[in-house]
């Protein structure tokens, strides 16, 4: 019998990616833009309504909402360039699965380190966590591929994760933009490299040392 997490889907291409684009907009459309605390507060993950309330819905519902339109730009601009490519190499079906899986154990990590540390009252939202680990997952798939940073300077994939995954750890120890999820954003990358092993065997980082050699 086939191990289930190894199970293929039959492969479709439906544009998954531009429906989570969609369906991103539409939720930041008609909650307020950001605004509405009422919505943010039902939506977005915050600890201690999670754990006294039981709204665990939050741990999905997290990922779609957004603070404000720059908020929600960068990561669908984030999530179109590189989850296209994924989506069109992998099928719908599993980069739904991937992203949607990957965003959840995103919400649950930042929800264990806000409960650790006492952030009982801390508000999450944003779909940054899902998108770093399509980042990890791009570079996995396309070692070789090339991404310009700000349209600007090229990078290896790889590197763009090790730019990106330092800069995450930098500002988290020194404090700096403590209004980013940092956390959030290295467990995607986390997630995303558990996926890896866990649904295709492959470790990142022996991808990354051979297509780089």
């Amino acid at each position: 019998m086939q191990n289930i997490l190894h199970k293929k889907f039959s492969y479709s291409f439906n544009y998954a990616t531009l429906i989570i684009v969609a369906v991103n907009v539409a939720a930041f459309i008609l909650t307020g833009s950001g605004r509405n605390a009422n919505f943010q507060y039902l939506f977005g993950l915050q600890p201690v309504l999670f754990t006294r309330a039981h709204y665990y819905w939050q741990l999905l519902t997290y990922m779609f909402m957004h603070g404000s339109w720059s908020h929600l730009l960068g990561n669908m601009i984030g999530l179109l360039f590189f989850g296209l490519y994924i989506e069109r190499q992998l099928g719908s079906k599993e980069f739904l699965l991937f992203y949607l899986l990957c965003g959840i154990l995103c919400g649950a990590a930042s929800l264990a380190i806000y409960l650790a540390a006492g952030f009982y009252g801390v508000l999450l939202v944003g779909a940054s966590g899902a998108v770093y680990a399509v980042l990890l997952l791009f570079a996995v798939i396309f070692p070789r591929s090339t991404v310009f940073i700000m349209g600007i300077v090229p990078a290896p994939a790889p590197i763009l994760v090790a730019i990106y995954a330092g800069i995450a750890v930098f500002e988290q120890v020194f404090g700096m933009n403590q209004g980013v999820a940092h956390m959030t954003h290295l467990s995607g990358f986390a997630a995303a490299w558990i996926y890896c092993l866990a649904r295709y065997g492959v470790n990142p980082l022996k991808v990354w040392k051979d297509a780089l050699r």
